[in-house]
């Protein structure tokens, strides 16, 4: 390492040490206000139910009209009991995920960029590498038999070319098209480093990126370190919804995986992995449609941690067609439900790995359990309200639901310092975008235990930059 680095790496731990100190006690009192908040509301709509539930009783002539109400309190105060504890683990690792974590730890990093078809979005991929905070790491792009002009376009990126604080050295490795996982397994045996990271050819990093996630692997234990993803072409109905997802959705429940040291999804897009913790995990596997899934249940299996990195972020485009989305869902859904089927022994046996159970079985919920039981629900009590005559129940349905989105969006947003105007659309979110979502999955679980053959599927670029 020369001398300049040695420098510029020791202004940065300085920089960091007390930036970290003053940025962590101000998170800390922010967060709290903010949970007092949303546990306020969230305390103000289970003393609704409760208020309500003994007059709208009173106003019932049958037992299925009781029965009827009795399920939907029920499932209410089920669902909020799962925010409440998603809520919670996720306050608690935001209020502990820098602790224990050494600065001044700057490993040699491989980053590895599989590319099909992106030569709309490579230059621009490789440029937002180059400008990463970090001075000690390499780029690997692996094209994977594209049929456009990707290597043309990779093929000028290749050499030395100048980093923020340093060369970096671009490498290209053409291969035959295999998918994802091949050429993904491709980069990670060529590397020599340490720590490598994995993404998408079509997404863009922060500049912080490399500098946040790889403090984490000072500790012995992580094998994995999941980024942060974020929707890049927003300002569109269904973009804005995933936008909103990402932030609420998957987010809010991999902070509250990762206090306990076990994500169970590293996402495509971003994920840094200890090269020895995807050698113990026998590598990326092809065998499913959700390698990413796979991988991570390996990796926990050969006990390592995997923890949750939100400055480690990833900007990518998402599907601005409904067809798009629910495609891309089809095989999300698949995908997990191969990789659930494939490693089903945790699934009765959780002496074998206790961890790696929990996170199947939560996984198992959350793709097979939870979407029959959200659109059984939906279809239920709007029939009931409609054909016994019990109007309210629709509007209370949707009324408690959307305050319970409205009080999630605005805690996840203020975490993530996200765009306050995606708020809203927690009105509209859980009834609309969310159903259909589950509608799809139960579709594509249907599909996957009858056996119906799929496509991988790509979805069209159109080359969005990171303003």
């Amino acid at each position: 390492m020369s001398a300049k680095q040695k420098i510029r790496q020791t202004s940065i731990t300085v920089k960091n040490t007390e930036a970290t100190t003053a940025d962590h006690s101000e998170k800390k009192r922010t967060i709290v206000r903010r949970i007092f908040s949303s546990g306020f509301v969230s305390a103000l709509m289970i003393a609704i139910i409760w208020y309500t539930l003994p007059y709208t009783v009173l106003s019932v002539s049958s037992l299925f009209e009781y029965s009827t109400l009795v399920s939907l309190f029920i499932f209410l105060t089920v669902l909020l009991v799962r925010y409440f504890v998603v809520l919670i683990a996720a306050y608690l690792y935001l209020t502990k995920y820098t602790f224990g974590v050494v600065e001044g730890y700057y490993p040699f990093v491989s980053i590895i960029v599989p590319v099909y078809n992106e030569g709309k979005l490579i230059a621009d991929s490789i440029g937002s590498l180059l400008k990463l905070d970090y001075s000690n790491y390499e780029i690997i792009i692996v094209n994977d038999g594209s049929t456009d002009d990707t290597a043309a376009v990779a093929k000028t990126l290749v050499g030395y070319q100048m980093g923020r604080y340093s060369e970096v050295k671009v490498s290209l490795i053409n291969k035959p098209n295999g998918g994802k996982a091949r050429a993904l397994n491709a980069g990670i045996s060529y590397s020599k480093a340490e720590i490598v990271l994995c993404m998408d050819g079509d997404s863009q990093l922060s500049d912080d990126t490399l500098r946040m996630a790889v403090r984490h692997f000072s500790d012995p234990e992580i094998g994995a370190v999941a980024g942060n993803v974020k929707v890049l072409n927003r300002r569109k109905l269904f973009t804005d919804l995933q936008a909103l997802e990402y932030i609420e959705g998957l987010n809010m429940a991999r902070a509250a995986q990762s206090f306990f040291k076990l994500v169970n999804i590293i996402p495509g897009p971003i994920g840094l992995f200890r090269k020895k913790a995807i050698e113990n995990a026998g590598y990326y596997s092809s065998d499913t449609f959700a390698e990413d899934a796979d991988l991570t249940l390996k990796i926990l299996a050969h006990n390592w941690k995997i923890y949750y990195e939100p400055r480690a972020i990833s900007y990518t485009e998402a599907p601005e067609k409904m067809q798009q989305l629910l495609k891309q869902r089809y095989r999300w859904t698949r995908g997990i439900l191969q990789a659930i089927r494939k490693h089903k022994i945790l699934l009765i046996n959780p002496t074998i790995n206790f961890g790696d159970s929990i996170i199947l079985w939560s996984m198992f919920y959350e793709a097979l359990i939870w979407p029959a039981m959200n659109i059984f629900s939906n279809l239920f009590f709007i029939f009931v309200a409609l054909v016994y005559g019990l109007s309210s129940l629709i509007f209370f349905w949707w009324a408690l639901l959307a305050l319970l989105d409205l009080t999630s969006a605005l805690y996840c947003v203020a975490v993530e310092k996200e765009e306050f105007r995606l708020i809203p659309y927690a009105l509209i979110y859980r009834m609309f975008f969310i159903l259909s979502i589950d509608i799809c999955k139960a579709m594509s679980t249907v599909e996957e235990f009858l056996g119906f053959d799929m496509t991988w599927g790509k979805l069209e670029r159109i080359g969005t930059s990171q303003s």
